[in-house]
């Protein structure tokens, strides 16, 4: 025969608090990157904390960028100063030794 043990209540158990989770984007003004190569343009960008830029064939024939430091910034999206976030810059580029304004 088994002797019946005595439970001590338990308490509840709490769940850790949870920190509040921003949902506002990181804004930063957008850097001067006209006439910069598109490679630097977008170290410049990331260094004032925006880490994704966009870059778009100047000339309209829907070239890919895929060497970076070949291409020349010859516009910008938004001007420099606006804030910017994550996907807001839009630089328009052209290949180094094409027709430039730079």
């Amino acid at each position: 025969m088994t002797t019946p043990v005595a439970v001590a209540p338990v308490a509840p158990v709490q769940a850790a608090p949870v920190a509040p989770t921003s949902s506002a984007p990181v804004l930063v003004p957008m850097p001067a990157v006209v006439c910069m190569n598109l490679q630097t343009a977008q170290n410049t960008i990331q260094a004032a904390g925006v880490f994704f830029s966009r870059s778009a064939d100047a000339t309209g024939a829907g070239r890919m960028q895929v060497l970076d430091s070949n291409w020349i910034v010859v516009g910008q999206q938004p001007s420099p100063g606006a804030l910017v976030g994550e996907g807001d810059a839009v630089l328009s580029v052209v290949k180094i030794g094409e027709p430039n304004n730079c």
